[in-house]
């Protein structure tokens, strides 16, 4: 169990909120996604915080409640298990720990429970399972240590995305590179979103009509003009 991670700058970490995670993954290459399965029990919350990581044995959360005790104003707290789990590892008792502690939310590979008092409690939450199911707290495991996350690897300090689009890894090391080009990716869009606004089209904008006629798309008024009979 270590007890300290690296962390974040506090205004980075509001930035990158702002900037959200489908920017955020195109600033980074494409990079960083942790899968379609991680979803949000709530709408409208945005955060970003520094991951402290845990891995659990399945069923089995005894380690959740080792690392509330490390935890920081915020961090987001990322929970992965040995195996698959679909039991209800998280609830509104733990939700109240991390809150007195800062905690900006959860993302966990397994299941969450009590779903409308997290909610209310405006605890944000995602999670592959919407589950019941109770645990035990018997099997050890270790907090904070490089842990895998759908299709990402999490390291301790790492910066934790997530909204109503999923969740995104951008690695500690790269924050600040990856926040100057997701402001300039979001300045891109602002001014393509007036031209839009305006009238314009995305196939002028992008050059995409002079892509597909590259391609061999062929533009006709009508169905007719490409029979053969005529």
């Amino acid at each position: 169990m270590v007890r300290s991670v690296r962390r974040t700058d506090e205004a980075v970490l509001e930035a990158l909120a702002a900037a959200g995670v489908s920017t955020i993954h195109e600033a980074q290459g494409r990079t960083g996604y942790a899968g379609p399965d991680f979803r949000p029990i709530q709408t409208d919350a945005r955060v970003a915080g520094n991951a402290v990581t845990v891995l659990c044995h399945p069923g089995d959360n005894i380690m959740i409640h080792a690392a509330v005790e490390v935890c920081e104003p915020g961090d987001i707290l990322v929970v992965t298990n040995t195996g698959p789990s679909s039991h209800g590892m998280f609830g509104d008792l733990l939700a109240t720990s991390l809150t007195v502690r800062g905690v900006r939310g959860l993302v966990i590979d397994a299941g969450v429970r009590d779903i409308a008092e997290l909610r209310a409690m405006g605890f944000p939450v995602w999670s592959r399972y919407v589950s019941s199911q109770g645990t035990v707290k018997e099997t050890p495991g270790s907090v904070n240590v490089p842990v895998t996350l759908g299709a990402v690897t999490v390291e301790p300090g790492d910066v934790v995305c997530a909204d109503d689009d999923g969740v995104v890894v951008i690695p500690h090391l790269d924050t600040e590179s990856v926040l100057e080009d997701a402001i300039a990716r979001t300045a891109r869009e602002a001014v393509k979103r007036r031209r839009l606004a305006a009238g314009e089209l995305t196939m002028e904008i992008d050059g995409l009509r002079d892509k597909l006629v590259a391609m061999g798309v062929e533009f006709v008024e009508s169905i007719d003009d490409t029979d053969p009979r005529q």
